[in-house]
């Protein structure tokens, strides 16, 4: 299979797109930055939010190769930050156009990377595919995975173009401690706990869902598998843990794989924009995909501990 991958430098496309080679497919990335973690898939450097006008062999007549199947990944993705540079959450919404372009003209099905954050902080103690309420929008970035959803959803009754919608929550694990990027909490608070740094926590209750990237990724590729040969297609589906744990519970087994204490500040207020509660309703993955994740918070931070200090050991 020959897999095209937008936003193959990030954390999720890296680590999907050295699954796939290992399985033996080809892949072929688009970024708008190098990969800093790998050189082992040919990665065009493009900026897919630019506007695009010609679509037939690639996006403003990039040389792409010709693929099988598109997975949707890039996007600007840090709420807060969203929050600050609501411009960017419109780059959102011109890139999933772009690519969705692209997929028409080409007539190949697509997988898109959409979030918790369309569920909005309804305090649900689980949240599966239908309680979704969009009225709930909570920041630019969800509305931004909002407006995304509607257009392969639209795509799909206009066009008939076959999609899967993956909605994921906090993935984290390897290829992931670029901060000077992006802040991610768990590389943000790894890095601080280990240099005897204080860390902030928004909300003293504050309960997500974190996946291992190795379990979101195990759930792609068994999408890719099944919208390739037609099994399954046109459906919308949580890829998540399925349990919740507090950012406190997280930042104490943080603090344990790596061997220090960490100083926590707590703020009673939540920022702008941030869902304080989600548990994702994962029996939709495992009816239809097979999918059972492995890693528990304990064990994913403890993988991730080692491999950035092994990463760090590097530099």
């Amino acid at each position: 299979m020959r897999v095209l991958i937008t936003g193959s430098s990030g954390q999720i496309g890296t680590n999907l797109a050295l699954r796939l080679l290992a399985e033996g497919h080809a892949v072929f990335g688009v970024d708008r930055r190098v990969n800093p973690w790998t050189q082992a898939f040919p990665t065009l450097l493009q900026d897919l939010a630019a506007p695009q006008r010609e679509f037939h062999g690639g996006i403003g007549g990039a040389p792409y190769p010709d693929c099988d199947l598109v997975v949707h990944l890039a996007a600007n993705a840090k709420v807060h930050e969203l929050v600050e540079q609501p411009h960017r959450a419109l780059e959102n919404i011109t890139l999933c156009f772009n690519v969705l372009e692209y997929c028409r003209v080409n007539h190949r099905p697509i997988i898109f990377s959409s979030s918790r954050e369309v569920y909005g902080d309804i305090h649900r103690y689980l949240t599966d595919e239908t309680s979704a309420d969009f009225s709930y929008t909570e920041s630019p970035y969800s509305a931004s995975k909002i407006s995304g959803e509607a257009l392969i959803y639209s795509y799909a009754r206009c066009y008939d173009l076959p999609y899967l919608i993956f909605r994921f929550s906090n993935v984290y694990g390897r290829y992931d401690s670029d901060l000077e990027r992006m802040e991610r909490v768990i590389p943000l608070f790894m890095r601080r706990i280990a240099h005897g740094e204080p860390i902030t926590i928004y909300g003293q209750e504050k309960t997500l869902d974190f996946t291992y990237v190795d379990d979101c990724v195990d759930g792609i590729v068994r999408g890719i598998e099944r919208l390739y040969t037609g099994t399954l297609r046109n459906r919308t589906i949580n890829l998540a843990y399925g349990e919740g744990n507090s950012l406190i519970r997280m930042a104490e087994l943080l603090g344990a794989a790596l061997g220090r204490e960490p100083d926590m500040r707590i703020e009673a207020s939540k920022r702008p924009g941030e869902v304080r509660y989600y548990v994702a309703d994962i029996s939709l993955a495992r009816e239809l995909l097979g999918f059972s994740p492995q890693v528990n918070l304990a064990q994913g931070l403890q993988r991730a501990v080692t491999w950035w200090q092994d990463w760090e050991a590097l530099q």
